[in-house]
């Protein structure tokens, strides 16, 4: 899915905008045991509590893709029935519009068998039905113009925590008093959106999955519900591309070329974003090996870096850009210290060595300050 489809289901879980009337799901506690199941109507909850729901829902769509939103995808084995029964399974939670009491509790069963989340947590499930519009020749919506309908179910995993004891004012009796200690459901740590809603139709071989945590995929989880791979976790992306560039740069490996690395990376993620283009920007193994040949590293290094790159992430991986740089910060780390530089102002930046010594030195403008006094610098 690219994030012009993503956005558009996303939009439907909106009061008035969808034809989600139920929330099914299950409360678990710390031991994982069942506390209560249960199915709640959304037209007949209060507005506010529907729009609480709704909003709960909306954040398993949310984060940037190929960080928080990963793409999942089914073999042709697993959609036929002839390799396991994850697919199974899920088909007949969409099917039976969540209705299949037989399916819900075998789903619930896997998940709480591999849900890593501390404390208590809620599973919700929705099921929503969207008659996709199509599109006339000038490119306007077409709403009474539908093509297909896509249905498909959204399933959001919920931490539970214990508000803290506090004084609330009490407004009718004119007095602070003691706040009774309470539950509050937290946004979604996981979920997934099944099937994929890819080139705005209905894609069985494919599901959208969400982690809060870009450092953790809540692997163990997608193994029991799924049984198919996940690319590596974003952090461990950026760790792996990093170690992978100063391994193969050896000597090379200069604050210079660090910085015309990260550069050339904000640049294509720029011009993508400029593009408006749909589709996700990715680097391969032989575009990042372009990339060092446009800042000077050597044709040895080069080899070296790209045959590490196919080695450690796989010889058809394709990363995204953004998982690989920070594009709001250059940082510089020592031992003892710690510069952070806008990465668009990385010529204030350079290293020396003076009588023997190695030197990073910024080039001061107007404005230093030290622990927020000004002061000024002399010759």
């Amino acid at each position: 899915m690219n994030e012009k489809e993503i956005a558009e289901i996303r939009r439907r879980y909106r009061q008035g905008k969808s034809n989600i009337s139920h929330v099914v799901g299950c409360y678990v506690n710390e031991e994982r045991q069942i506390v209560a199941r249960f199915d709640q109507s959304l037209t007949l909850s209060g507005q506010e509590e529907a729009d609480k729901f709704l909003a709960i829902l909306r954040r398993t769509l949310s984060g940037a893709l190929g960080r928080n939103l990963l793409d999942i995808t089914f073999t042709t084995a697993q959609v036929a029935g002839n390799a396991g029964d994850e697919h199974a399974l899920l088909m007949a939670l969409r099917d039976s519009r969540l209705q299949d009491e037989a399916a819900r509790e075998e789903f619930f069963a896997r998940a709480i068998e591999t849900i890593d989340v501390e404390g208590n947590y809620l599973i919700l499930l929705t099921c929503d039905a969207y008659d996709v519009p199509g599109f006339s020749k000038d490119g306007q919506r077409a709403e009474d113009g539908s093509e297909e309908m896509y249905t498909g179910i959204l399933c959001s995993v919920c931490p539970v925590k214990m508000t803290k004891p506090a004084l609330s004012y009490f407004v009718y009796e004119n007095l602070f008093r003691s706040r009774d200690v309470d539950w509050l459901v937290s946004a979604p740590e996981m979920g997934f959106l099944f099937p994929a809603f890819d080139d705005r139709s209905t894609n069985l071989y494919g599901a959208l999955y969400y982690t809060k945590d870009t450092s953790h995929s809540h692997t163990a989880f997608t193994d029991r519900i799924f049984a198919a791979p996940l690319p590596m976790p974003a952090e461990a992306q950026k760790e792996t591309f990093d170690a992978i560039l100063t391994e193969a740069l050896g000597e090379e490996c200069s604050c210079q070329v660090v910085q015309s690395v990260q550069e050339q990376l904000c640049s294509m993620i720029a011009e993508h974003k400029e593009s408006g283009e749909a589709q996700p920007l990715l680097l391969d193994r032989h575009a990042a090996a372009r990339v060092l040949e446009e800042c000077g590293v050597e044709d040895a290094r080069v080899e070296a870096f790209e045959q590490r790159f196919e080695e450690d992430f796989g010889p058809e991986a394709a990363l995204p850009p953004k998982n690989l740089v920070d594009t709001k910060r250059l940082e510089l780390r020592c031992p003892d210290v710690t510069i952070q530089v806008n990465p668009e102002r990385g010529d204030l930046v350079e290293t020396r060595v003076i009588d023997g010594v190695r030197y990073i030195l910024i080039r001061a403008e107007e404005g230093v300050q030290v622990n927020g006094v000004e002061v000024r610098i002399g010759e």
